[in-house]
């Protein structure tokens, strides 16, 4: 029996290893070498001593709770379904305890991050700024990603030098988590600070909803600046500062009620000003940010009416109304590039050149979905556990599935959400174009919802800036 379960390790391990470096290649990363192969050996020996310690120790507790159950009952206790559920219950509390561990040393892990300053960000010195001259805002009670969303991004000189056009320093405003109590507080900040920059006399402002961290992804933000010549106010407000799966897995609401927050303050104060003199009003928002900034409309037709643009990146699958979107694409349509209503005022995009490949105006308001076949953050649901999802359909070459998910990857009822879920955590690790990573089409995305009027030459200049960017790390997870 020993050298049969080896053997059968042994060959469960090669397939595992040929089924990865398929996975891998379809997602343009190199094929796992020896070292990988030891690594997964050695990984999977200690998950499975973790697994056999788990299943001895529920036995264990199964076996204490039946002897406690007869010495405190008149007869032996002889029912198995007692024991069961008694190593159930030790099960869940003992799972209790590891959990609200965990969560506990990750809130401190993260407090501590959140009082860090990112290296090359530095107070600003300019009053387009939160935390700079006259602001109300305190540099102190930013945030780690406040101070870096405030302290960075390209300058008036920068923006020139790329478009040969004049350009503007963009306005920037971030109120963070600390600096008022509720969401209202800060949200009523946001719009004085809005006031106090200039930025309702841009040509151009937009309303985002970070991540879970309180994070803006770089390339999104500059990208717009780049493109409407930093005639543009962005302005955000932190609503945690634990990475993303903890406010997924514990706090759903919260994300949601910040983009309604931060959303209906700035909205009202637009629809105040002459008609003639509001900028183009634009919303965005990456992950949980898509999610709560989506939250601030009751439905797509509410967004439409609302907002001249909007661009979502990697929207979980629970957002709304992305869901209803999905649910009620046009037929034929493949669900990681769907098309809804002949893609005439809200479209998807994978990778640069998506928008333009229907045949059909787009028409404004226009939206933009940024959605990977490959990204686990948008597929996974409870209901990958008893259903198979339609974007495991069939084949990559039939149409069954998106071009870069391995035709190997097979539904199996609990094993595919596990699959997934696991993924979600590793979606960054993936090249560009792939996964949770977005930065690459986010030129294409806002120049095709807010269009800049550049021309091309200046455009792929600015691509190529963004695309430039080094890999960078989210800093919330």
């Amino acid at each position: 029996m020993g050298a049969a379960g080896v053997g059968y390790a042994v060959v469960i391990g090669l397939l595992t290893i040929s089924w990865q470096n398929d996975v891998r290649d379809k997602v343009d990363m190199p094929a796992v070498d020896g070292v990988d192969l030891l690594t997964f050996f050695a990984v999977a020996s200690v998950m499975a001593g973790v697994v056999f310690g788990a299943h001895r120790g529920l036995t264990a507790i199964a076996a204490l709770a039946r002897g406690w159950a007869s010495r405190v009952s008149e007869r032996p206790v002889v029912i198995r379904g007692s024991g069961i559920l008694a190593g159930a219950l030790g099960a869940v509390v003992v799972l209790s305890f590891l959990v609200s561990a965990a969560l506990v040393g990750t809130d401190r892990v993260y407090a501590a991050r959140n009082a860090t300053t990112p290296a090359a960000i530095s107070e600003p010195d300019s009053s387009a700024r939160s935390a700079g001259p006259e602001s109300a805002v305190d540099w102190d009670k930013l945030g780690m990603q406040g101070r870096a969303f405030v302290g960075g991004g390209p300058t008036a000189a920068e923006i020139t030098a790329v478009t040969h056009e004049p350009a503007k320093t963009p306005v920037r405003v971030y109120v963070g988590e600390q600096q008022e109590d509720s969401l209202a507080a800060r949200a009523e900040l946001a719009v004085a600070e809005l006031k106090r920059t200039g930025g309702f006399e841009r040509s151009t402002l937009m309303v985002a909803t970070p991540t879970g961290s309180g994070w803006l992804e770089r390339q999104a933000i500059d990208s717009l600046e780049y493109l409407q010549g930093g005639d543009t106010a962005i302005v955000s407000l932190q609503y945690s500062y634990q990475p993303s799966w903890v406010s997924f897995l514990f706090h759903q609401d919260l994300p949601r009620e910040a983009g309604q927050a931060l959303f209906a303050a700035v909205h009202e104060q637009w629809l105040s000003l002459p008609e003639r003199e509001r900028p183009r009003l634009l919303v965005y928002g990456l992950s949980l940010g898509a999610s709560g900034m989506q939250a601030a409309f009751s439905d797509s037709a509410d967004m439409l009416t609302s907002v001249d643009g909007a661009v979502f990146s990697g929207a979980p699958n629970n957002s709304q109304p992305w869901g209803t979107l999905q649910e009620q694409r046009d037929a034929g349509s493949p669900p990681w590039q769907p098309v809804y209503d002949g893609g005439k005022n809200i479209r998807w995009l994978s990778n640069n050149g998506d928008l333009e490949k229907l045949p059909g105006s787009w028409d404004a308001t226009r939206v933009a979905y940024l959605q990977h076949g490959t990204d686990a953050v948008t597929w996974l649901t409870p209901r990958l556990i008893w259903s198979k999802p339609d974007w495991l359909g069939g084949s990559a070459a039939s149409g069954g599935r998106a071009p870069d998910v391995s035709d190997s990857m097979r539904w199996i009822p609990g094993v595919t959400y596990l699959q997934v879920a696991f993924d979600m955590f590793m979606g960054e690790s993936v090249p560009a174009l792939h996964g949770h990573n977005f930065g690459d089409v986010a030129v294409d995305a806002w120049n095709g919802v807010a269009p800049s009027g550049l021309d091309e030459n200046a455009v792929e200049r600015i691509q190529s800036i963004i695309a430039a960017y080094a890999h960078e790390d989210s800093m919330d997870n």
